[in-house]
């Protein structure tokens, strides 16, 4: 009834007027916030102050006692009650903290004075004329031949997983739910969980205190590490950890010899250091497993792949092509998220991993139009896979470089995901040091 307050939360009456089809919602879900977000199609989910209508996001929506909101001076995504800006300040998630000790600027970032083209330079690859894409195609095959396009497939399975992930009980939220049954269990095990909130480029592995105190061997597992955060992530591991590592305890390190007494490969043996048993023959990094995606947000300057690219006549011209290029490898996958997109609109716990590359796939164009017909739709999923193929291959080339074994794989079928190619690496044999007599 007009003149009437607004219902308190949880009652079910309905807060503002919102269009008629809101995702089949005709309110707000009681005790949400009552705000309707136009992009989304549909009401916002945080949970305003008791007897409030709003959230404090959405606060300026509604009248109180003349308070006005700002946009956050340190971070314009978000609103602060302009009367409280000050105390705000001192604790915004925005604000610059005190840097860690295992922060240091731009140490894996790779060659500050590399060639890089800028955005607003880069040509778009519709406007390249017949003979120029030709010519680009041209070097992409021969700097590609006798790269084998087939990978070993190593997908791995198990009888528990399938049981659970075919339970209908799961639903579509099945993976989420299996990880979190996973976490939970660890954390209840005496094992040691520690976020680092910091950009894998300015990450120094030998300041992280436990690494530094205990002088553990470190496996690097990454997933949705997208683009350039694949490079930053080797250059991490291989070049900041391994290799300052090796230098810094070169002299230090006593020599060790194997038992006569034991036949296998390693000999435990006490370290000095930090009391714990330790192997002779360990390599600080004893494993490297990536899930590869978004090549296409690839750069020059990050990618540990330039000097393979130079030696087969490429440089940061083809590579700002090729880059771009990746993506007409996944062009089947804005349909298939837009099927799955429709099937998860039942559920509200979509999975993160859909949204992100369905952002980033609504900026590909992947049209016959935008070629001018010159390539089919089958002819450019080729080349974009070889474009992935040739990136990832120089990766493959400067692992091989600094002492590791490392090979391209598919880890699940292409029907779960086109981005289902899987770099591991792990020491070679020659690189592992051996004892002397």
């Amino acid at each position: 009834m007009a003149g009437e307050p607004p219902a308190a939360a949880g009652s079910g009456e309905r807060w503002v007027a919102e269009p008629a089809a809101a995702g089949g919602l005709r309110a707000p879900v009681p005790g949400r916030c009552g705000y309707f977000v136009e992009r989304k199609k549909r009401f916002c989910k945080m949970i305003p102050a008791q007897g409030r209508r709003f959230c404090g996001e959405h606060g300026h929506q509604e009248e109180e006692n003349d308070r006005k909101r700002i946009p956050c001076p340190l971070d314009p995504k978000h609103t602060v009650y302009e009367d409280q800006l000050q105390k705000h300040l001192k604790k915004c998630n925005s604000r610059e903290k005190p840097k860690p000790a295992y922060f240091v600027q731009d140490i894996n970032a790779g060659l500050k004075d590399a060639t890089e083209i800028l955005d607003e330079q880069q040509l778009p690859i519709s406007s390249l004329s017949k003979e120029e894409l030709e010519d680009l195609i041209r070097k992409l095959k021969k700097a590609s031949n006798g790269l084998k396009p087939i990978l070993k497939d190593q997908t791995l399975s198990h009888q528990a997983l399938q049981e659970a992930l075919n339970d209908p009980k799961n639903g579509e939220s099945a993976f989420k739910h299996l990880k979190q049954q996973v976490d939970g269990k660890h954390r209840k095990r005496d094992y040691i969980f520690e976020r680092l909130q910091v950009d894998i480029q300015h990450l120094c592995l030998n300041k992280v205190p436990i690494l530094e105190r205990e002088k553990l061997p470190v496996v690097g597992i990454g997933k949705h590490l997208c683009g350039a955060a694949t490079d930053l992530a080797l250059r991490c591991l291989v070049e900041s950890y391994a290799t300052q590592y090796d230098e810094r305890n070169e002299e230090s390190s006593p020599k060790r010899f194997k038992s006569d007494k034991t036949d296998t490969a390693f000999n435990n043996s006490t370290d000095e250091r930090s009391g714990k048993n330790v192997s002779e023959n360990w390599k600080p990094v004893a494993g490297i497993v990536i899930a590869l995606c978004c090549h296409h947000r690839c750069q020059w300057k990050h990618y540990v792949g330039r000097e393979f690219f130079i030696t087969v006549g490429l440089g940061p011209v083809e590579f700002n092509y090729f880059q771009r290029m990746t993506s007409w490898a996944t062009c089947g996958m804005r349909e298939t998220i837009t099927e799955a997109s429709t099937i998860d609109a039942k559920s509200e716990d979509q999975s993160s991993d859909t949204e992100e590359h369905d952002q980033v796939n609504n900026k590909i164009e992947c049209g016959s139009d935008s070629l001018q017909g010159l390539l089919t739709v089958e002819e450019r999923k080729q080349i974009g896979r070889l474009c992935k193929l040739l990136i990832d291959h120089g990766r493959i080339k400067y692992l091989q470089q600094r002492g590791y074994n490392a090979a391209l794989q598919y880890y699940t079928d292409s029907t779960v995901s086109l981005e289902n190619v899987l770099l591991t690496a792990v020491p070679s044999q020659s690189s592992v040091p051996q004892p002397t007599a």
